[in-house]
């Protein structure tokens, strides 16, 4: 049986520029999502239909519900968090040069 075990990210605290870069990372998970989905032969549902290949979640991440959203902040706050963890540093490549 598995068993889950992801790396404990709880003393990791981002930044406030990190946390504000999580609603585009998680707005792209939503499209990388969706573009997958839509490869598949996915189209937008009313209900989600595995048979059908049909879900409510095939929209712009703006339109999602607020649950949804919060599953794609997660995982791009966590992804973040763990770069830390792992002891990379993440900076913002000045745009002027």
């Amino acid at each position: 049986m598995y068993t889950p075990n992801p790396i404990n990210t709880d003393d990791i605290t981002l930044s406030e520029d990190l946390l504000a870069l999580t609603e585009q990372i998680a707005t792209n998970v939503h499209d990388v999502w969706a573009a997958g989905r839509i490869k598949e032969g996915w189209t937008y549902g009313e209900i989600k239909n595995t048979e059908e290949k049909t879900t409510p979640c095939l929209v712009p991440y703006g339109e999602l519900p607020e649950s949804e959203k919060e599953y794609d902040r997660n995982t791009a706050i966590e992804t973040l968090k763990l770069i830390i963890k792992l002891g990379y540093k993440i900076t913002r490549k000045d745009m002027g040069t």
